[in-house]
């Protein structure tokens, strides 16, 4: 073991792996500055980047951006009031009151010093569990890796809210996806449609990107309000710091939270942060400072948010099942440097465990302090109208989307996964239940086919199968009991104050669960042209979920008042005072690509940002000019250093064209 150990911080303490670990330590902390993106969409983009790095260089720079982005999502948060991502909502509660009361210093501080106090509570709990838990692990084989898959499934229904229908389907939907090409079984593919393209599936880059960044993307266009009301900070830094002393035992009953539900596959870092908030609530006498600027209210969070990580690392790890959407993607990263997330993380691959381990804790030092440093220039950065921002994160995402193929199909899944995400986010299904269905959907395919192989249906039968069954029986009936709490909490308030939809107010709704419907029709159609062994996965999901979609149109067509099933962003009220559609964006989206296809990326962006930066943000035209030139320059000389190419168009094809117009 003390070999292990050794071995293990030889690498941690390496140059090449320092270097990296900084490196994706600063990527992370300018995802997590930019609104709209998050560790889902920054994992998706560094992915294409790390295909073909040594296996410690690749993990170090995914550690690095894993560990800072629940730490620098708070500058959004803190300064303009919008989460930088989905782990850092509730802290906007307090934080951007603090911010408006020239408090910003003290919320940052705090917020800072939380997250750093939790991201090494993370990872030492991490350390334990390691050795604590590694012989219980090494006894593990397919059968109980199935229904481990299984038990972490139950859990993802909690991502709705109070709707365990819609988180259900979103995972089925998921898992229906991510059967999408060649069957491991017998190599037939599945829901391909004769497209080369989707003979491979769609790659996970484009699947994380299309869900999670563009759907944040058009909504932060469409209400065009990502502006600090001021770019100063004040003081209050040693005040922040004194903050977190003062609630240390806040902050570690929240880090304990924070591992807890971390490890919890389905959860992570989409509830996490509420639920420590409103442990903070819970435990507070005075509870009429919540709200309007309790610095509690930041601390809580804060810390649980960064302790979620170690805790997410937990299943990730050692039995291969994310425990957030963000190490959904984390996990794909890992098979791609060819690494095998599972038992074998706590026996040949014991060191790297341990290097992974330590750079989370490193990785959280470097990155709390690099936020305190760069907190006065981020706020100057933060009062940048959105729509001067967008063109260079349409631009990088465009790009790394690319790289997944290589192949302008990539694009094309872009646009068409993006339009998926923006209407799963209007009707309330689930994205992170999405896509932890999508990644878990291959692994579980492959183990219940391992286990028939083995053992034949009778590994049901088997005694860890047997204690996880009973664990997911437990599981679904407190998920469930818990929904129909909140429904019976949420269903009577709601109906004093919400009319009755009509059935033309539901007919959005009703249109996508239908199309919906036909989706899990059609795979079930598609899951009886090919032989036995390939069939039974996609076939059980669809009759499963064409029961449960059924369901979910007869309560929509009842539309009762209060029901969750009903809820409707642009109904409801969220969006509907928004002036712009999504499909005005959906159209900007198209016409790049379709830019792409006849002229190429580099041309077909130039363009774009001149247009978007002239008549979407009414720049003018020096303006437009400069930032057109650095976004450029900028991609052009790290596709150049990289060796990475950029889409050529039909032009390229017929006209010889010089440098960087063939491919940048």
């Amino acid at each position: 073991m003390l070999d292990v150990m050794f071995a293990a911080l030889g690498s941690l303490v390496s140059g090449p792996h320092l270097l990296y670990l900084g490196l994706g330590v600063l990527l992370g902390l300018c995802i997590g500055i930019f609104p709209g993106l998050g560790g889902i969409a920054g994992l998706s983009l560094l992915l294409p980047f790390i295909y073909g790095m040594d296996t410690i260089s690749g993990l170090a720079m995914l550690i690095g951006l894993v560990a800072v982005i629940p730490t620098s999502d708070t500058f959004t948060s803190v300064l303009m009031g919008i989460p930088g991502s989905s782990g850092s909502q509730a802290t906007v509660l307090d934080g951007f009151p603090l911010a408006k009361k020239g408090q910003a210093a003290r919320a940052l501080s705090a917020a800072f010093s939380a997250s750093l106090f939790g991201g090494l509570f993370g990872a030492a709990v991490l350390t334990l569990f390691v050795l604590i838990a590694r012989p219980i692990i090494l006894a593990f084989g397919s059968a109980e890796l199935f229904m481990l898959t299984l038990l972490g499934l139950s859990m993802v229904g909690g991502l709705a809210g109070n709707s365990l229908i819609k988180g259900l389907c979103a995972c089925g939907l998921g898992l229906l996806f991510g059967t999408m090409g060649g069957a491991p079984a017998t190599g037939e593919f599945r829901l391909s449609f004769g497209i080369d393209y989707l003979m491979d599936g769609i790659p996970l880059v484009v699947m994380g990107l299309g869900i999670f960044a563009i759907p944040e993307i058009i909504d932060l266009l469409r209400r065009n309000t990502a502006i600090a009301e001021a770019s100063t900070l004040g003081g209050g830094w040693v005040a922040g710091v004194r903050d977190l002393f003062q609630h240390k035992w806040l902050a570690l009953r929240c880090a304990v939270i924070g591992c807890i539900v971390g490890a919890l596959p389905g959860l992570g870092g989409s509830v996490v942060d509420w639920i420590a908030y409103g442990h903070a609530m819970q435990t507070t006498k005075s509870k009429e400072n919540f709200g309007k600027g309790e610095i509690r209210g930041v601390i809580a969070p804060e810390a649980s948010n960064n302790a979620k990580e170690g805790g997410a690392l937990i299943p990730t790890l050692l039995f291969g099942i994310p425990g957030s959407g963000s190490m959904a993607v984390f996990l794909g990263g890992m098979i791609l440097i060819g690494l095998e997330p599972g038992p074998n993380m706590v026996g040949s691959n014991l060191d790297v465990t341990y290097t992974i381990i330590w750079s989370l804790a490193l990785a959280n030092v470097l990155g709390a302090g690099a936020c305190l440093l760069l907190s006065r220039w981020v706020a100057r950065l933060t009062t940048i109208p959105y729509t001067l921002m967008a063109p260079f994160m349409i631009m990088v995402i465009c790009f790394a989307a690319f790289q997944a193929t290589r192949n302008l199909g990539d694009l094309v899944a872009l646009l068409g996964v993006g339009v998926l995400g923006i209407l799963l986010k209007r009707f309330g299904w689930p994205r992170p239940a999405f896509l932890i269905g999508f990644v878990l959907a291959s692994g579980m395919e492959n183990y219940l086919y391992q286990a028939v192989q083995f053992d034949g249906w009778s590994f049901l039968t088997k005694p860890g199968v047997l204690i996880i069954a009973a664990l997911l029986v437990v599981s679904v009936f407190f998920a469930g009991r818990h929904v129909a709490r909140m429904s019976r909490q949420i269903g009577p308030q709601a109906e004093d104050v919400v009319a009755k939809p009509s059935l033309s107010d539901m007919l959005p709704q009703i249109l996508f669960t239908c199309v919906m419907g036909a989706v899990f029709a059609y795979g079930l159609y598609d899951a009886f042209q090919v032989m036995y062994l390939s069939r039974v996965f996609p076939a059980s999901i669809s009759i499963v979920m064409l029961t449960l979609i059924g369901i979910m149109l007869y309560r929509q067509l009842r539309c009762r008042a209060g029901d969750p099933i009903n809820q409707d962003a642009e109904r409801n009220g969220e969006n509907a005072a928004l002036p712009v559609g999504f499909y005005h964006y959906i159209l900007w989206f198209a016409g790049l690509i379709l830019g792409c296809y006849l002229v190429g990326y580099v041309i077909a962006m130039t363009l774009f940002f001149v247009v978007f930066l002239l008549l979407k943000a009414r720049a003018s035209l020096l303006r437009t000019s400069v930032l057109t030139a650095c976004g450029m320059g900028f991609m052009i000389i790290l596709s150049h250093v990289m060796v990475l190419d950029l889409p050529t168009g039909l032009l390229q094809q017929a006209v010889s064209l010089p440098w960087p117009l063939d491919n940048g």
